[in-house]
């Protein structure tokens, strides 16, 4: 990729588009009662996502920027879960009897904190107040550090049948930096408890743009992932946000790679991936061909939601926990973000929605227009138009970046057909914000 070109359009901060608006667009305008009224009005045809937040670690990594706290004690853990099974009875309450669930994924934080007999408790729960397919898909995050044999057994028994490993880097020097130490014999062990147990769908997280990484290092990483062999893999760029989350302030900043040593980075991890026989899914993962994202992908099936990239095709997806977010099919909602506020709200009887955003039809054609781009490369803007009723044409005059995307090869355009030229895909991001209408409209 030609430095000037990256330069010119790589942002960091730019969204991921994970989901469409962002949450920078949502409002307090949306809130409990808007969430009720949408899980009412769920149809008891179409199966569901749940993802449950549990917002605990034993310590916290510096490069972190997802709500969560650190404790020593079991007990917060505990008063949480008691929480959460109230907010459960709550949203089940107000969604239509025996609601289908197809996938649930425990997120955090660490959500293998939880004390085993707690955690069959949970899913006992989950399993009586919702229908559940058999088999259903059920993904919990994992911290190698922290995980046992006897959580091991608890997921099998669970159901459980996909864990995600965070691993991040295999680099000391790097661990260090990022005030996470973890050696590949604690991520080797956690791998193997796991697979005795049956649980043999395995993903890893891996980070670039680490302080003191370099692409050394990073293929290092990604090889030593690979000996190991999970099912996927996702590998993240580190977004440097201080302002925002305070433990990366702790993160010496001279040590960030710039823009073009991110590049070559990404790059160079995702050459060793793929010569390893993974299969490149969009922006940022990569799976063995027989992965269900591999297959989604090539039967056009590959979906993007707030947990990334998936072959999860619900509609509706139901956040539960503290700063959940969730899609309603009328918007989104997300619960308050502070544990103590998202305690009250519960414990008063209410939902703990406190922001979210009601869809409109333009919001819709965007929204599939920027999924088709991060999930394909490409997208056909007057066919997604044509689907929603909507004329392409004054979407595609107000994407006022794409002349500029395709006067610098970034992308090719021919009648509305929008595709990413490979060598360019590391600013996927970049193409996808052209049609973000809420997306500050300065020039590069």
């Amino acid at each position: 990729m030609q430095t000037s070109i990256l330069k010119k359009y790589y942002d960091a901060r730019l969204p991921w588009y994970t989901i469409y608006p962002t949450v920078p667009d949502f409002s307090a305008a949306v809130g409990a009662r808007d969430c009720e009224e949408w899980l009412r009005r769920l149809p008891t045809d179409e199966a569901v996502s749940l993802y449950i937040h549990v917002p605990f670690c034993r310590s916290i990594c510096w490069y972190c920027g997802f709500p969560r706290s650190s404790t020593g004690r079991d007990a917060p853990i505990l008063n949480y879960l008691a929480v959460l099974r109230e907010e459960i009875r709550l949203v089940a309450a107000q969604a239509p009897d025996a609601l289908p669930v197809s996938d649930v994924h425990f997120g955090g934080g660490t959500p293998t904190l939880i004390a085993p007999a707690e955690f069959l408790a949970l899913m006992e729960l989950l399993r009586g107040r919702f229908s559940f397919w058999q088999p259903a898909a059920v993904a919990v995050e994992i911290d190698p550090r922290t995980f046992t044999v006897e959580m091991a057994e608890t997921l099998g028994a669970a159901g459980v049948n996909r864990a995600s490993l965070g691993v991040q880097s295999f680099d000391p020097v790097v661990q260090k930096a990022i005030n996470r130490i973890q050696s590949e014999a604690e991520t080797g062990s956690a791998i193997e408890n796991l697979r005795r147990n049956g649980i043999d769908r395995i993903n890893f997280d891996l980070i670039y743009g680490l302080p003191h990484q370099t692409v050394q290092s990073c293929v290092q990483t990604a090889e030593m992932a690979v000996a190991m062999r999970p099912d996927r893999l996702a590998v993240f760029g580190y977004a440097h946000v201080p302002s925002f989350r305070k433990n990366q302030r702790l993160i010496e900043e001279a040590a960030l790679p710039d823009t073009v040593a991110r590049a070559e980075q990404a790059a160079a991890m995702a050459g060793t991936l793929v010569a390893a026989g993974y299969r490149q899914i969009g922006l940022d993962h990569f799976a063995l061909p027989d992965d269900e994202l591999a297959l989604a992908q090539r039967t056009g099936r590959l979906r993007r939601n707030s947990l990334g990239y998936s072959a999860d095709t619900c509609k509706t997806v139901i956040g539960l926990g503290a700063s959940a977010l969730g899609r309603l099919g009328h918007g989104y909602v997300q619960n308050e973000i502070a544990t103590g506020s998202y305690t009250r709200h519960i414990r008063a009887g209410r939902l703990a929605a406190s922001k979210g955003y009601h869809l409109c039809n333009e919001d819709r054609v965007r929204a599939a227009i920027i999924e088709q781009l991060m999930c394909d490369l490409e997208a056909d803007v007057p066919s997604i138009c044509a689907g929603f009723g909507f004329d392409p044409v004054p979407l595609l005059d107000s994407a006022e970046r794409l002349p500029m995307l395709a006067e610098d090869g970034v992308v090719d355009i021919e009648i509305g057909f929008i595709r990413v030229r490979q060598e360019h895909r590391f600013l996927l991001r970049a193409v996808a914000a052209a049609f973000d209408a809420y997306l500050d409209r300065s020039p590069y």
